[in-house]
């Protein structure tokens, strides 16, 4: 039975890493890792415990993720330091320096569960996997901004050339600048191959036009809800979607077009430390 390959945000989701809060997490600090406040540690992890349920419930096999990582707060968000492909896994080199060291460690976790590394970003090279969108199996779209760079984008491209996909780079807005979060999936995700939310005002134009000229579908998110993370849609099979709660005129949105959407509550997991259920989740299995 086939263990890994994850070239779709869409396809049906059969196995998937996660990392439930531990005392890492529960940062004196905010301000240091441009948290808006302090978690509450038991909270996001009962918060955590919920998401997985929903995780579980919806057909996934959840693999953990427990390697012990003291004073690496955002290690809870699993999607970043990986690139999960039909051929294994991709470390890539996270451009926030507080985060370095996690790629490592995902990929002992990773290999654990029978998923083989078959390349590294390295040297100059910056990639995270929150600027990374596969669009279908042979094509990828690559945030480039403050956590990704031109030189990790081409190490993708070269990566993954075999494989005949084509990494398509496209440049992401200033925003709040570097220390702030801002990925492509801040403002982009998929549910459907046909079916996109978007957070306009912030989507790259480059990426727009391969969405039109794909033919695909957006669902705009309202400006009040951007801040809730309404951009941020884990897909967990074709238009069945998880989404923070808080987001009322995104969910209609999404369900008027043929969307089924379950909400988690994440205050302390999501809204504090702006992760969410995207961020929360390493796909490594999907189809």
């Amino acid at each position: 039975m086939k263990e890994f390959g994850a070239q779709s945000m869409v396809a049906p989701l059969r196995r998937v890493l996660v990392r439930r809060p531990d005392s890492a997490f529960a940062v004196d600090d905010p301000s240091r890792w441009h948290y808006l406040d302090r978690p509450n540690l038991r909270v996001a992890q009962q918060e955590h415990d919920v998401l997985v349920q929903v995780l579980r419930d919806n057909g996934a096999e959840v693999l953990r993720h427990d390697l012990s990582m003291p004073d690496h707060a955002d290690a809870i968000y699993v999607h970043d330091p990986v690139l999960v492909c039909d051929r294994g896994a991709i470390l890539l080199a996270m451009g926030k320096k507080l985060r370095q060291g996690e790629e490592e460690a995902i990929g002992d976790a990773l290999a654990s569960f029978g998923v083989p590394i078959f390349a590294r970003i390295t040297g100059e090279g910056r990639a995270e996997g929150g600027d990374l969108v596969w669009l279908d199996e042979e094509t990828l779209l690559a945030g480039v901004g403050f956590r990704t760079n031109r030189e990790g984008v081409a190490q993708l491209q070269a990566a993954l050339a075999p494989d005949n996909v084509d990494v398509i780079g496209v440049d992401l807005p200033y925003f709040q600048g570097p220390d702030a979060c801002l990925h492509l999936m801040s403002v982009l995700s998929m549910v459907d191959e046909d079916l996109a939310v978007v957070y306009s005002p912030l989507t790259p134009v480059s990426a727009w036009k391969v969405l039109e000229q794909r033919g695909c579908s957006l669902v705009e998110v309202p400006e009040e809800e951007f801040e809730s993370m309404g951009p941020n849609v884990l897909a967990l099979s074709p238009r069945n979607c998880l989404m923070l709660e808080g987001n009322p005129i995104t969910q209609a949105r999404l369900e008027e077009n043929g969307c089924t959407v379950t909400n988690y509550s994440g205050n302390e997991l999501s809204l504090k430390a702006e992760g969410g259920p995207t961020c929360l989740t390493r796909p490594v299995l999907r189809g």
